[in-house]
This record gives C-alpha cells, sequence and structure tokens, in this order.
C-alpha cells in the first residue's frame, strides 16, 4: 500500500475529502517521525512499536575498490510487530504459500535417477 491509497482508503471509510484525509496522514507521519528523531518510541497497540536503535561505527569496504571505508554511528528506526498483527498476518498466509510449484518440484528427483543409469 502506498501513502496515496492509505489516504484513498482514510477518505473513503471516514467519508472525509481526500484533501482533509492526506492531512490526517501527513499530520500523523509527522508526529511519528518527530518523535523518533527525539528518540522516544512509538507504541500502538495491537499493531507494533517503533524505536530508534543506536549503532556504533565501524570499518566498511568499498565493494568496488576494496578500500576499508569508515562508517560513522548511525541511529536508525526499529519496528516491532504486535502480536495481533502478527497472527492476523500469520493467518493470512494460506494465500501465498499453500500449493504452488515447490511442492511439484519432483522431476528433479527424477532426472536424479535417469543420471545414474
Amino acid at each position: 500500500m502506498t501513502k496515496s491509497e492509505l489516504i484513498d482508503a482514510i477518505a473513503g471509510r471516514g467519508e472525509l475529502t481526500k484533501a482533509r484525509a492526506e492531512l490526517v496522514v501527513n499530520c500523523i507521519f509527522d508526529a511519528m517521525t518527530e518523535a523518533l528523531q527525539r528518540g522516544e518510541g512509538i507504541e500502538i497497540r495491537g499493531f507494533g512499536s517503533f524505536t530508534v536503535r543506536p549503532y556504533k561505527p565501524y570499518s566498511g569496504r568499498n565493494p568496488r575498490t576494496g578500500q576499508p571505508v569508515p562508517v560513522p554511528a548511525k541511529r536508525l528506526p526499529f519496528f516491532k510487530v504486535g502480536k495481533e498483527l502478527k497472527e492476523l498476518v500469520n493467518q493470512s498466509r494460506a494465500f501465498a504459500i499453500t500449493g504452488g510449484k515447490d511442492d511439484e518440484d519432483d522431476d528433479d528427483d527424477i532426472d536424479e535417477d535417469d543420471e545414474d543409469e
């Protein structure tokens, strides 16, 4: 889902204009961003929590030249999924995981048997 799709969904559910829904979405994202910039955590019950994790500086490598490159210390946002959201997503996994070609790839076993003969 993109930001514009989220705005459309909020406008449809809340009987709001798209402009008003966009304002709501932008206000929420701005408030969340400002809280994370201050180092505060965000907890949304049933959905998950956002925290800021500090990382120490380390020496990396330039993949093109192989030369060592110093990587400075940084703070990055981290999301931990909530129990209810995890369970909802897990219940819907039947759509993505069941069946498919991975279970039917028995042809590889036949090819290996043919090579032995």
